[in-house]
């Protein structure tokens, strides 16, 4: 059995060995009321790194704990490739909204990257990065 505590406990049980409570660590973190919440019921798995400092700093902690505690999610190499060079294809044909993560379902922030080679020949690359965890097209 693991005895890992998750992401949602340790930033909970952390927090209450404090006497803080949800507000307050949200004060004292200078984060929203809304992400502490959704830490602590689980529904974010991945931070963003500002998140994670914010956090341990206000917890006393080192970010890395933190980061040790956040859910990584692993897909195949074939579906993943997959997935990626769909999303490729839909950002070229001009389809930069609606675009979810193949890792954890979230939506992707696409663009297209313009560039020109030596010869003045525009190249188009598509670029995507998922709104939250670290999945990304570059």
């Amino acid at each position: 059995m693991n005895n890992k505590p998750t992401l949602a406990s340790f930033i909970s049980t952390t927090r209450e060995k404090m006497g803080l409570t949800q507000q307050g660590l949200a004060f004292k973190a200078n984060l929203d009321l809304a992400i502490i919440e959704n830490i602590e019921s689980g529904q974010e798995l991945f931070l963003a790194t500002s998140v994670r400092q914010k956090l341990a700093k206000a917890l006393n902690q080192e970010s890395k704990k933190i980061k040790s505690l956040e859910k990584e999610q692993k897909l195949p190499n074939e579906i993943l490739l997959d997935a990626m060079e769909e999303i490729r294809l839909k950002i070229l044909e001009g389809k930069l909204t609606a675009n979810t993560c193949p890792v954890c379902d979230s939506e992707l922030i696409c663009r297209i990257s313009k560039m020109y080679d030596l010869e003045d020949n525009l190249i188009k690359h598509p670029k995507a990065r998922c709104s939250k965890c670290p999945f990304q097209i570059k």
